[in-house]
């Protein structure tokens, strides 16, 4: 692609993403989900990995994505439409890692997200949010692991980059690329981000329209 493509390309998906972003429903089960005829790109992390201010800064708002410091506190698929009329659909997964939560809660959640990533045709990609401050941690494998047996291709993304020095952030990169290469359905392109300075984020959002125009 040509840098005048990339260019207007990152302008079409900062003029999307600043236009009518609404929540549309919550689904607790496979049979709630909502009629399948818009691409989709669900949000994969670990409890207070970020998803909810990365989710809010990606579209410019302060309260899209309600931010909690409760780990586990959501467990059902949130759903919220892009565009007018919709051109793509953002899922907030339930966050995993929840040490405390019991394990039915556990147990429940493995089936709703692993049904979901294996039965939604109109998934074109999903994101995996991994803290900068803590790098890879097994949770992260095990959700990377389900969507390789999925065949649901994936970015890694490093939030809260703010937090963790240049030359510490540029070694949990490369270090994160190596792990990534492990992976079938891991995507390349790994983006580094920071929802409190901005930084990665319109990037981060042409990777979004990117996916969702795929073919």
């Amino acid at each position: 692609m040509s840098d005048t493509a990339d260019q207007e390309l990152a302008e079409r998906a900062r003029k999307l993403f600043a236009g009518p972003v609404t929540f549309l429903k919550s689904a607790p089960g496979l049979q709630f989900l909502p009629d399948a005829h818009a691409p989709e790109i669900a949000f994969a992390g670990r409890s207070n990995v970020g998803k909810s201010s990365l989710l809010n800064a990606l579209t410019n708002r302060n309260g899209l994505a309600r931010t909690s410091n409760r780990p586990g506190r959501t467990q059902e698929l949130n759903f919220f439409d892009v565009g007018e009329p919709i051109q793509l659909r953002l899922v907030d997964m339930p966050g995993y890692g929840f040490a405390e939560a019991p394990k039915d809660l556990v147990k429940r959640w493995r089936f709703l997200v692993n049904d979901y990533l294996r039965g939604r045709a109109v998934l074109k990609r999903a994101l995996v949010l991994v803290d900068s401050r803590h790098g890879l941690k097994e949770v992260d494998r095990d959700i990377m692991r389900m969507l390789d047996d999925a065949a649901v291709s994936y970015h890694i993304v490093l939030t809260k980059g703010d937090k963790v020095k240049p030359t510490a952030l540029g070694a949990l990169y490369e270090t994160t690329m190596v792990e990534a290469a492990k992976h079938p359905a891991a995507h390349p392109a790994i983006f580094t981000t920071s929802s409190e300075t901005g930084s990665g984020i319109a990037e981060l959002r042409t990777a979004i329209l990117t996916a969702a125009l795929d073919q």
